[in-house]
């Protein structure tokens, strides 16, 4: 079988992320003896410098038409027009493509743990997953609009599509720790109240799996000061925006955060969690570890290649343990001589 990608470089460190880490994935192929081809299609910012919108329809009908999806990153400065955003590109390919899961592991290993910013005995052993829901709540609520005395955002879920991700988080959890922490903010928000009663009703047929509750701010601070109790979290969609990125710093860059958008059909997306730095872009300075854990993901889940997911994964943390990584990591390296590294570890 011939798996199609469909790559997506995106804005600022975005292609040189990108590129590298195709060089690796082809590498892996013949290694690990898998099939794939790749299409690359414009999106975000410099599709709208091409094309007039963020995701033109061919870039969609490629998505649509593929195994797997690889984002390198999107945004930036240049483009400010509310209007037409280079992030209204991602919006509407997790609409179209159904994407309503978000997955983003959070590791700290012996070789990172001193990375963090927070204390090596807090982190080290830190093995999380935050399982957020992607295509409801405030970023998707209608009606949505504001003008200069007046703005509504609507915050709306339906039981199905909190059912849903639900059984999503305790899956993972069945293969895990078997621990379900669901974050709400059920004291105050009545959609909060829906998401907490739904969850204990789909929990009952997880029985194995423990369900804990914790409103989102005890959450936060719980990931600061005992990050190593979470097995898996699950949230909705503001909630779990902020807090996987907060929980992203605790190994000790962004830079070394992958993630995973699912649909119940159809391809996934993968891409790391950093944005598109556009501050370094073209100086060979990014940090190439997200999307390269992202890379990882996408063999594992969308390539069904588990052993060459877990080879490229201990590479990528051997090479840091031997001190070659970027600048972010404390590292002195270049984007291409951490490249460079991982492919003669192949």
């Amino acid at each position: 079988m011939t798996y199609k990608i469909t790559a997506l470089p995106g804005d600022g460190i975005g292609p040189e992320i990108l590129e590298g880490s195709i060089e690796i994935l082809e590498l892996l192929s013949k290694k690990f003896n898998f099939d794939y081809e790749i299409d690359t299609k414009d999106f975000g910012g410099i599709a709208i410098d091409k094309h007039g919108e963020p995701l033109p329809p061919e870039t969609l009908t490629a998505c649509q038409n593929s195994d797997a999806i690889l984002l390198g990153a999107v945004g930036g400065p240049k483009w400010t027009d509310p209007k037409n955003r280079p992030e209204h590109g991602l919006l509407g390919i997790r609409k179209a493509l159904n994407l309503f899961a978000n997955i983003r592991p959070t590791i700290v290993t012996e070789s990172t743990a001193h990375l963090s910013p927070l204390k090596e005995e807090l982190v080290k052993g830190t093995d999380f997953i935050i399982v957020r829901e992607l295509t409801g709540g405030l970023y998707f609520g209608e009606p949505k609009y504001f003008d200069d005395e007046k703005a509504i955002d609507t915050l709306a879920y339906t039981k199905e599509e909190i059912t849903r991700i639900a059984h999503v988080a305790f899956q993972l959890a069945t293969k895990r720790n078997k621990i379900v922490t669901s974050v709400d903010k059920e004291n105050v928000l009545s959609s909060s109240k829906l998401w907490r009663q739904t969850l204990e009703q789909v929990s009952k047929e997880y029985p194995d799996v423990t369900l804990n509750h914790l409103l989102v701010d005890a959450c936060s601070m719980h990931l600061i000061t005992n990050p190593k109790q979470f097995d898996v979290i699950v949230t909705e969609n503001l909630f779990g925006d902020i807090l996987s990125d907060e929980a992203s710093v605790i190994p000790g860059s962004l830079g070394l955060s992958p993630s995973a958008s699912f649909g119940e059909n159809g391809p996934s997306l993968y891409e790391p969690i950093h944005g598109s730095a556009p501050d370094i872009a073209g100086q060979n300075k990014a940090n190439p570890s997200g999307m390269l854990l992202s890379l990882a993901m996408c063999i594992r889940e969308s390539l069904h290649q588990p052993e060459c997911a877990q080879y490229l994964e201990d590479i990528v943390f051997r090479t840091i343990k031997k001190g070659i990584a970027t600048k972010d990591l404390g590292g002195n390296n270049s984007t291409s001589e951490v490249f460079e590294a991982i492919k003669n570890n192949i």
